[in-house]
């Protein structure tokens, strides 16, 4: 429910073989174009999940959604759960009770626990509670799993009582398995910039850096009330908007080159692609504006995978398939 471009899909994919989709469902067109352009299954149903009869979704053990979150973001209005969007809760709901799977996998941002003072929260928990589902959940930090992104999101697995309990959470430093260190000990992590001749002339050419590289070669922050201000080597989350422009934009230049030289510049879809785990051009053949919409909103890729892989090797139930 609610896949967009496909995150929890392809990231369950490089997880296991085990994994196969058998129905997903979005609403928004320029999300689905993409969805298709890389499965041509016929899983997709287009259109409001409110329209859809649940008891003509496929049978299935796991039910993913990464429902929509502007209501239990910091960077909203925090409607919480009696917002608009939030209501989408209850569409998971109703699938939950026609279909009664054995395991459900949610994805929300980490505002959902406070929100309303945490009651959101407790609605979410009460509600799969009701349905027979107990659940346990953590928050993860995309950075921690090879991109480059301060991107805090709560995961939250149930399973139905009587199913056996797969053991996901708490996902530790030891489990880190996306992380490799250079010589220093530092992290180092996926490649996200583009071609050096994005940043100004008269650079020596590279097809790609490192982050490791990046740290050292440029800047990167964002522009507040007219100042640039630096991060320290991690992009905070993508959001929505970064096609629209306006404040807390990541911008990027080369710092090794005169200031006079220096090209500002924004990160490029490309970049913004790499920083969710997504291959490179998976959202081409729409505008850039939406491109970054449909990013802004996804999983991480990367995450996705590490989870399904302590899903599977938690405890799969005799005869499951995914």
């Amino acid at each position: 429910m609610f896949c967009g471009i496909g995150g929890f899909r392809l990231g369950l994919e490089k997880a296991s073989a085990d994994y196969k989709c058998v129905w997903a469902n979005d609403n928004d067109k320029y999300a689905c174009k993409i969805y298709r352009s890389h499965w041509k299954d016929g899983t997709l149903c287009e259109g409001d999940i409110k329209a859809v009869d649940p008891l003509a979704i496929p049978e299935h053990d796991l039910l993913c959604a990464g429902f929509p979150c502007q209501d239990f973001s910091i960077a909203g209005k925090r409607a919480g759960i009696e917002g608009t969007r939030g209501t989408l809760f209850f569409e998971i709901c109703r699938v939950l009770r026609a279909k009664r799977p054995g395991y459900v996998f949610l994805e929300n941002v980490r505002g959902l626990l406070s929100a309303n003072n945490g009651r959101a929260f407790g609605i979410v928990l009460s509600g799969l509670d009701e349905l027979g589902y107990d659940c346990q959940w953590q928050v993860l930090n995309s950075k921690d799993y090879g991109v480059p992104q301060n991107r805090e999101r709560v995961f939250i697995i149930g399973h139905l009582r009587g199913k056996p309990r797969p053991k996901v959470f708490p996902i530790g430093e030891t489990n880190r398995t996306y992380q490799k260190f250079n010589r220093e000990g530092r992290v180092v992590t996926s490649a996200i910039t583009e071609n050096a001749h994005q940043f100004g002339k008269n650079v020596t050419a590279r097809q790609t850096l490192d982050v490791a590289t990046c740290l050292q070669i440029l800047q990167i922050g964002h522009r507040t009330k007219g100042k640039l201000r630096l991060y320290e080597g991690k992009i905070p989350a993508m959001t929505q908007d970064y096609g629209t422009g306006g404040q807390n934009i990541p911008l990027i230049a080369n710092a090794l080159l005169p200031i006079g030289y220096r090209r500002i510049r924004r990160l490029t879809p490309r970049e913004c692609e790499r920083l969710q785990g997504f291959p490179d051009n998976w959202t081409e053949g729409i505008s850039d504006t939406q491109r970054y919409k449909c990013l802004g909103n996804a999983v991480t890729v990367n995450v996705i995978e590490a989870i399904g892989r302590a899903f599977i090797k938690g405890q799969i139930g005799d005869g499951d398939t995914f």
